[in-house]
């Protein structure tokens, strides 16, 4: 067992866990990062690396994966280390108010503090009843997430939802994808108006098809998907040929071990207080989508917020008898440790 003795121990490698890093390295505080995936970025990584963001600050439009390329250029300064691959499951506290950590590989990590940005937490797509589906995963034909979107250039797919993340993606692959067809239950979309409107346009300017009060039953193929049947409301069935089909219904979240923790749990996420984003247990912070408190907002800007707040709360409790004092990075610049 290799144990890891830090100030802060941040659960989740994602965006938010990654600024947290930064706002803790300016308080000279050092970090250490653990994720179940196996490289940082979290759900932008895992899920979405090509998937351009159009609300950071400062970037009119960024790529995810290049967004977790800079977090690590700034965060690079102060010296992190990280634990991927490997989940926390036991989390202890000590008689000395310090916390023990142990992974599901056995790493133990020592802290003052903890700090929980796991996004959803553990989580998997939420998958249509559709049978013989699983018959057509992995590679065969049925996917339920987007890495690269130019693995679909000059393919047909058909993706199915009423999200965000269906039309986003319906936006993006109508230029890559040979043939493209969205399909979608209802009749308005559940995403940004902006966005239904621009895919609305899109299929009257003839770039793509948009099916509504449609659903998929049915997937066809012998070891490879080749076909999907589809139902429309009140009208027959009938099949249309695809390459690939993606339903984008979302993500059902798993807290996994820390519900086990003795946190605040309201509805699958931690409940904090607004002034410093901490738990019900002193040292023990959550930020980004793992967290709910009235008014929460799921956005990647407002839980770099929460870490700046979370780490003068952080540092006070560590040094308790220290007096803090904001310092400025444009008149100061980045330390480094």
């Amino acid at each position: 067992m290799s144990t890891v003795t830090t100030d802060i121990c941040i659960i989740g490698a994602g965006p938010v866990g990654l600024f947290a890093v930064f706002e803790a390295g300016l308080l000279k505080m050092k970090c250490h990062v653990v994720d179940a995936l196996p490289q940082v970025g979290g759900q932008l990584s895992e899920i979405y690396p090509k998937k351009p963001i159009y609300d950071i600050p400062g970037f009119p439009s960024i790529l995810a994966g290049d967004l977790i390329k800079n977090q690590m250029e700034q965060i690079a300064p102060f010296h992190p280390t990280f634990t991927l691959g490997e989940r926390v499951e036991d989390l202890e506290k000590l008689e000395d108010g310090s916390f023990r950590l142990v992974t599901s590989e056995g790493t133990e990590i020592l802290c003052k503090v903890v700090v929980i940005a796991g996004g959803l937490g553990s989580f998997e797509p939420r998958k249509p009843a559709i049978d013989n589906l699983a018959n057509f995963e992995g590679g065969k034909g049925v996917n339920y997430m987007i890495l690269d979107p130019e693995f679909y250039r000059d393919k047909r797919v058909v993706l199915a939802g009423g999200g965000d993340s269906a039309l986003d993606w319906a936006i993006f692959l109508a230029d890559v994808a040979k043939e493209l067809t969205l399909v979608h239950r209802g009749t308005t979309f559940r995403g940004a108006p902006e966005s239904a409107e621009r895919v609305a346009s899109l299929a009257e300017e003839g770039h793509m098809r948009l099916l509504l009060k449609s659903n998929v039953t049915e997937v066809h193929g012998n070891g490879k998907l080749d076909a999907v049947t589809l139902v429309p409301d009140g009208a027959e069935p009938y099949q249309i040929e695809t390459d690939y089909f993606i339903p984008l219904f979302g993500l059902v979240p798993k807290l996994g071990p820390l519900e086990n923790w003795g946190l605040e749990l309201e509805k699958s996420a931690i409940v904090v207080n607004t002034v410093d984003y901490s738990t019900n247990i002193p040292g023990i912070y959550a930020i980004g989508d793992i967290n709910t408190y009235p008014g929460k907002l799921k956005l990647i800007l407002c839980g770099y917020h929460e870490a700046a707040l979370m780490a003068q709360s952080a540092y006070s409790f560590i040094y308790p008898d220290k007096k803090f004092v904001l310092k400025y990075t444009t008149v100061n610049g980045v330390p480094t440790m």
